[in-house]
C-alpha cells in the first residue's frame, strides 16, 4: 500500500501528461491525422461575386471577379416556388429589387430584376450602381448556370433554406456538373450542413455553427489534436472590422456588428488565433474570412496565418495580393 502515489499526484502527472501530448500534437498533427487539402486553396474569394464591384450574385459580376483571376465565388442560394435553385442573398427581395415578395413564393420567371441601386451591406451606406448595365444582365442566376459558365472556379455555396428539397436539388446540380472536387456547401444551421454531408460527403464541407462552436471549444480545452475533424473549410468572420461605427449605423444590416464593441473586442482575441488556424491547414482545412474591404483588413487576415480572404472588392484585394508578392 506503500507504494501508491496519492491521487492528486497521480492526476496531476495525467494532467500533465495530457496537456504535453494535446500541444505536441496540435503543432504536429500529421502525427495522428491523414490530411491534405480537398481543394485547393485560394486566397482571393469573391463575396456575391463582388457585391462592390458588380450587381451581387449576377452573372455578370462572377465574370469580371473571374476574369481578374478571382479562384472561388461565394454565394448563396434558395429554391422558388417551381423548384429552381436561385442565387440570391435575401430571400425577402426588398432590398435587392424594391418588390416586397418572398422568393420561395414566386417562380423562377416570375423574379424582378436587381433595381439599379444595391445597397452594399458590408459597406454600410454605400451602394453599387452603373448605370450600362441593363436589366439582362441584372437577372437572379440558377447555381447551374453559374456552375457550367465557370466550370474551372471553386464556388462556395450557402443554402439559405432550412429545406431538405433544397439539398438534395443543390446536390444533383453539383454532380450533374461534374462540381463535387470544386464546391463547398453548408449553412450555420447545423441540421442543413449535416444533410449536407449525409447527402454527399464527396462535397467540401462547412463548419455550421454548432460545429463551429465544438471547434472552438475543443482548442481551447486541448482536446482538438485527437479529435477527426470532417469539415475542409473554416469560414468565420473578423470581428475587428465591425468595430465601425458605420455597422451601428441605420444603414447597417449586419446583425453581428450591433455587439457592444467590447464584446467584439473580446470575440475578436478568442477567434483570431494563429495557432488554430495553422494546426487546421496543416490537417488539411481550409481558414477564411469574410468580409473584408481594405488594405489594413487584408494584411491583418493574412498575417494571422489564414489562406483566403472573402472581399466585396476582388480588385482591392487582387492589387493587395501583387503587392505582397513583389
Amino acid at each position: 500500500m506503500g507504494n501508491i502515489l496519492p491521487l492528486p499526484i497521480v492526476l496531476g502527472m495525467a494532467s500533465t501528461s495530457y496537456m504535453a501530448t494535446s500541444i505536441y500534437l496540435l503543432r504536429n498533427p500529421m502525427a495522428r491525422h491523414k490530411g491534405s487539402p480537398r481543394m485547393r486553396q485560394i486566397a482571393l474569394i469573391a463575396h456575391r461575386g463582388g457585391a462592390g464591384e458588380g450587381y451581387e450574385n449576377t452573372i455578370l459580376a462572377f465574370k469580371k471577379a473571374v476574369d481578374i483571376g478571382t479562384g472561388m465565388l461565394e454565394l448563396d442560394v434558395h429554391l422558388t416556388k417551381d423548384g429552381e435553385v436561385v442565387v440570391a442573398h435575401d430571400f425577402m427581395l426588398k432590398r435587392l429589387t424594391g418588390v416586397d415578395k418572398n422568393i420561395r413564393d414566386l417562380n423562377l420567371a416570375q423574379l424582378p430584376v436587381l433595381k439599379q441601386n444595391v445597397p452594399i451591406d458590408f459597406c454600410p451606406g454605400q451602394v453599387f450602381c452603373d448605370m450600362s448595365v441593363g436589366e439582362e444582365e441584372r437577372k437572379f442566376p440558377t447555381l447551374g448556370l453559374v456552375l457550367r459558365e465557370f466550370p474551372h472556379t471553386q464556388v462556395n455555396i450557402d443554402l439559405k433554406d432550412k429545406n431538405d428539397v433544397l439539398v438534395d436539388r443543390v446536390n444533383q446540380i453539383i454532380v450533374e456538373n461534374s462540381a463535387e472536387d470544386r464546391c463547398v456547401w453548408g449553412n450555420f444551421s447545423a441540421s442543413t450542413t449535416e444533410l449536407c454531408y449525409s447527402t454527399n460527403p464527396r462535397i467540401g464541407l462547412l463548419f455550421s455553427s454548432l460545429q463551429f462552436m465544438k471547434l472552438y471549444l475543443m482548442f481551447y480545452t486541448g482536446l482538438l489534436p485527437f479529435v477527426d475533424i470532417k469539415e475542409t473549410h473554416l469560414e468565420i468572420p473578423m470581428p475587428s472590422v465591425f468595430l465601425d461605427e458605420k455597422f451601428r449605423s441605420k444603414d447597417g444590416n449586419v446583425g453581428l456588428a450591433k455587439m457592444s464593441p467590447w464584446i467584439l473586442r473580446l470575440i475578436d482575441w478568442l477567434l483570431m488565433s494563429p495557432q488554430l488556424f495553422l494546426h487546421l491547414e496543416k490537417r488539411g482545412v481550409t481558414t477564411y474570412l469574410w468580409v473584408l474591404n481594405n488594405e489594413d483588413q487584408f494584411e491583418r487576415a493574412f498575417n494571422l496565418g489564414v489562406q483566403g480572404v472573402m472581399t466585396d472588392f476582388p480588385r482591392k484585394l487582387k492589387q493587395f495580393l501583387e503587392k505582397k508578392r513583389k
